[in-house]
């Protein structure tokens, strides 16, 4: 079985591409979505598991990140064969302030525009058109909806807030957390992500749309998640409580994985406390 991944250097895709042999795409190994000669390669793959996306909130890169995100998985899509399997890694954010009327979040939750960024919007696009290519070409696909994915730092990567919380505790630099709140996040070990890749390639299903994260067993707040961090490493957090974030939106965040455990058998292997470990 061919795997290509693309983003196959970054945060994640450096894991996922380990956990199955993968080959690359990305610009690192000097592959572009933007370009169609380049794109065209996934035609010799048995399996794309597509994490590459521009991840800027900032309005200045709204044009870019629709581009890079829409466009460039448009370009993966037409190049799919039939009966292969693509794999997309959404967000979590594309319910937008919706996912606050739910203690555990299920993939029913209404995706209507309700202030997400162009990111979260360009995700919702893309995952449109891989189900319009899917059925055109005939290929399996499966769409993540991801809440909190964290992995060990790899070099020349930007982590997330998980990774940033272990490696600031690591050099001793201040933490900022929002205030006038404590949010509540569900966090998933990349390796239990790559099961649920692995699940979904050896099911028999032809596609499915999945709200992918650690669940409630694997649920906390941020400050409680920062002392669980200082219990494991020995080491103490700073908090920057003079330069606190925004509050976010949603405030908390907690996956339903009703639906992808009923259908793909999956669910997370890798507790909070082991999962944190590998970080220090």
């Amino acid at each position: 079985m061919r795997v290509l991944v693309t983003g196959g250097s970054g945060f994640l895709g450096t894991w996922v591409r380990a956990f199955f042999n993968a080959d690359d795409f990305s610009r690192r190994s000097n592959l572009d979505l933007l370009n169609l000669q380049d794109t065209n390669i996934v035609n010799g793959y048995d399996v794309v598991i597509h994490l590459a996306a521009l991840l800027d909130k900032s309005t200045e890169a709204i044009e870019e990140v629709f581009l890079t995100n829409v466009e460039g998985t448009v370009n993966l899509l037409r190049s799919m064969r039939k009966n292969a399997v693509f794999i997309f890694a959404s967000t979590k954010d594309v319910y937008g302030r919706f996912a606050d009327n739910y203690k555990f979040v299920p993939e029913t939750c209404p995706t209507l525009y309700s202030g997400q960024s162009a990111l979260e919007w360009s995700k919702l696009i893309a995952e449109h058109y891989v189900a319009f290519y899917a059925h055109q070409i005939g290929f399996r696909y499966c769409i993540f909806r991801l809440s909190t994915v964290y992995a060990p730092l790899t070099e020349g990567n930007t982590p997330n807030f998980v990774t940033h919380y272990a490696e600031s505790i690591k050099k001793g630099t201040p933490i900022r957390l929002p205030t006038d709140c404590d949010p509540i996040r569900d966090i998933l070990h990349v390796s239990d992500f790559s099961f649920a890749c692995k699940a979904f390639i050896e099911s028999v299903l032809p596609n499915g749309i999945y709200n992918l994260g650690g669940g409630y067993q694997n649920a906390l707040s941020l400050r409680e998640l920062i002392k669980k961090m200082e219990e494991i490493s020995g080491l103490e957090a700073i908090i920057d409580d003079k330069n606190p974030l925004p509050k976010p939106v949603p405030v908390n965040y907690i996956s339903d994985l009703t639906k992808v455990n009923q259908e793909l058998g999956w669910y997370p292997s890798i507790s909070i406390e082991e999962g944190l470990k590998s970080l220090f």
